[in-house]
């Protein structure tokens, strides 16, 4: 019978709807960052990194890139005979078949998954945050305080308390109560979404917890342990973390990667990011290009101005453009003389010659003013933009568009130009 101390479950299978038209088509943990990363490939790194060698990875909402990006976990070292890293979507069973509706739901479909295994403790992730993070500490510290849960908090700014689900513990670090976005929160330790089971106890949990719609770890699991009598400590993270779940929060944490001095290292040695990676010849920088405070992928030719931008592989940017404060993704192209300012431009997206993106006033958007603002403009994967056309700032685009959808050649600020159904 094999038998593995820890494995771990991450879950990413969530749409990420507050990234707007980025997820459109694609599931949040295959997002880019970083120019040549996607977001799962934090949590992946860092089981490798932290000698956790079986990883499932619960999938649901458009998974076919996210599949194709871990394809058997090569770039991970997690292509293993015994363990290595398994893709588990929701499935059909004989008796009746559901699609996961919520956290716990998800694991508690996989319970076979993880028997196969016989762990001692489940390591719980999610999908879709920036960080790097010893899970054996946090393992060590879980053994240390003999607990039965362990969950990783961070402290937020207690302003921003309120966004997060948040714990009280005593002096100790054992967790006395929980409170889910309080409106007045009393602590500022918030969860990060990152848990250690003793696997007896979580399996008892999700039995006892079966019938409960939309079961999750945070509103349903750890409350109804924490009733029954288990231990449940916190274990203080202090290094670097981002939930990337917002247009904002996603493009300051990329725009943090090309600081003087970046807060969040991508590039330690000790400490390495794997991801999957196609072979490209090096990026081209033209006479013309100028390249300042920026990275910029494989394959990607600059024949105009970029600064303070994360640029991915295969972009080019155009002769006389200028970019600045933006994310670029794969496969991009921005024309001739365009001007682009603080914008989020999604894969293969073609904007035409002469255009100005980030222009006017920064009103709220019309439609959905709680996803699309921060000053940006956010463009979908495949998207067309035609040539000499201005677009404001809080505003979305996803599909191909063309002159006749811009009154005056403009797009003013606060609009949005959704082509392809209702899907952003």
């Amino acid at each position: 019978m094999i038998k593995k101390e820890m494995i771990a479950m991450l879950l990413a299978g969530g749409q990420g709807s507050r990234l707007g038209v980025l997820t459109s088509k694609l599931a949040k943990p295959a997002v880019a960052f970083g120019g040549k990363y996607k977001i799962i490939d934090f949590p992946l790194s860092n089981c490798i990194n932290s000698g956790i060698d079986t990883v499932g990875v619960l999938t649901q909402y458009r998974p076919l890139r996210l599949n194709q990006h871990i394809g058997i976990g090569i770039p991970w070292d997690l292509d293993r005979s015994i363990g290595g890293v398994t893709v588990l979507p929701p499935y059909e069973k004989s008796e009746n078949s559901q699609w996961y509706t919520g956290t716990a739901n998800a694991i508690y479909q996989n319970i076979e998954y993880i028997n196969y295994y016989n762990p001692e403790y489940v390591l719980i992730l999610s999908g879709d945050h920036i960080y790097k993070m010893d899970y054996e500490v946090m393992l060590d510290h879980h053994k240390a305080m003999n607990a039965d849960i362990t969950l990783a908090t961070y402290e937020v700014p207690m302003e921003e308390a309120s966004r997060f689900g948040v714990v009280i513990t005593d002096d100790e670090g054992v967790i006395q109560e929980f409170e889910e976005k309080p409106e007045k929160p009393r602590s500022n330790k918030a969860s990060m979404g990152i848990y250690i089971f003793k696997w007896s106890v979580l399996k008892k949990a999700l039995e006892d917890l079966k019938d409960v719609p939309s079961c999750d770890f945070g509103k349903h699991i750890i409350p109804h342990c924490h009733e029954h009598g288990s231990k449940v400590v916190s274990y203080d993270f202090k290094g670097y973390w981002k939930d990337v779940g917002t247009l904002g929060s996603y493009w300051e944490a990329n725009m943090e990667l090309v600081d003087i001095i970046p807060e969040f290292n991508l590039y330690e040695e000790f400490w390495r990011i794997y991801t999957k990676s196609d072979i490209l010849p090096p990026q081209y920088i033209d006479e013309a290009g100028e390249v300042t405070e920026s990275i910029v992928g494989e394959g990607t030719e600059v024949y105009g101005k970029v600064s303070h931008c994360v640029i991915g592989s295969g972009v080019t940017i155009g002769k006389g453009a200028v970019v600045k404060d933006s994310i670029i993704m794969n496969g991009t192209v921005i024309g001739e003389g365009c001007v682009v300012d603080k914008a989020i431009i999604a894969e293969n997206v073609s904007v035409g010659d002469n255009c100005e993106l980030g222009i006017g006033d920064d009103v709220p958007n019309e439609k959905k003013p709680n996803i699309y603002s921060f000053g940006l403009v956010t463009i979908g994967e495949n998207s067309t933009i035609p040539e000499g056309v201005k677009i404001g700032k809080n505003t979305a685009i996803f599909g191909p568009t063309d002159k006749s959808e811009y009154p005056d050649g403009l797009l003013k600020s606060g609009s949005s130009l959704i082509k392809v159904g209702d899907e952003a």
